[in-house]
């Protein structure tokens, strides 16, 4: 379990680090997909962190501070679709080869998140689970964030970022209805 705590520490700070370049760079490029992904960098900050409280707890409040958790992981998807509503209303291309090399740094960082996790997958605890699948759908996140840098490079638009952002939001709902289930199956017990 020490290990276990160690990991989190870790990744919790990677996603840190890389929340601040995130949205430094999202502000300057005017990206909706990079400050979206960039508000999920601290997002799965702080579910390392809660992660790591939750040894502190009761276990038979475990599930509930899952529950608190699913609100979390839905932020970045929210935050996404405001800064979305915002690309429409000022429309203005980000700048696609920064977007790309910003993008493809963020799948670098998630991708040592996910590896530093992975051999915790299969715990079958909602709180591990939420950790896991917040790296996993990070990645996801961050190739269709290339995809959408590379494809603005190609045609000048707003609507690959927009798309990339619409995307992030619905990957994180999927993570939250799923750390949402496992967390209800433990609280009946």
């Amino acid at each position: 379990m020490i290990h276990f705590r160690r990991t989190l520490l870790i990744v919790a700070l990677l996603n840190l680090i890389y929340f601040f370049i995130e949205l430094l760079a999202a502000v300057k490029i005017n990206s909706v997909s990079l400050f979206a992904d960039s508000i999920d960098f601290l997002e799965d900050t702080f579910v390392n962190l809660l992660i790591l409280f939750s040894f502190l707890i009761s276990p038979t409040f475990r599930p509930k501070l899952s529950k608190i958790l699913v609100i979390i992981i839905l932020l970045p998807g929210l935050t996404a679709l405001w800064a979305a509503w915002e690309q429409i209303v000022r429309p203005y291309p980000p700048e696609a080869f920064k977007l790309t090399l910003v993008g493809f740094g963020a799948l670098l960082t998630n991708i040592t998140c996910t590896i530093i996790l992975m051999k915790f997958k299969d715990n079958n605890k909602s709180l591990v689970k939420a950790a896991f699948f917040s790296a996993r759908n990070d990645v996801l996140a961050n190739f269709v964030i290339i995809t959408a840098g590379v494809t603005t490079m190609i045609y000048a638009s707003i609507w690959p970022d927009l798309i990339a952002g619409l995307i992030i939001f619905l990957i994180n709902f999927d993570a939250a209805y799923k750390v949402y289930q496992i967390a209800n199956t433990e609280d009946k017990f």
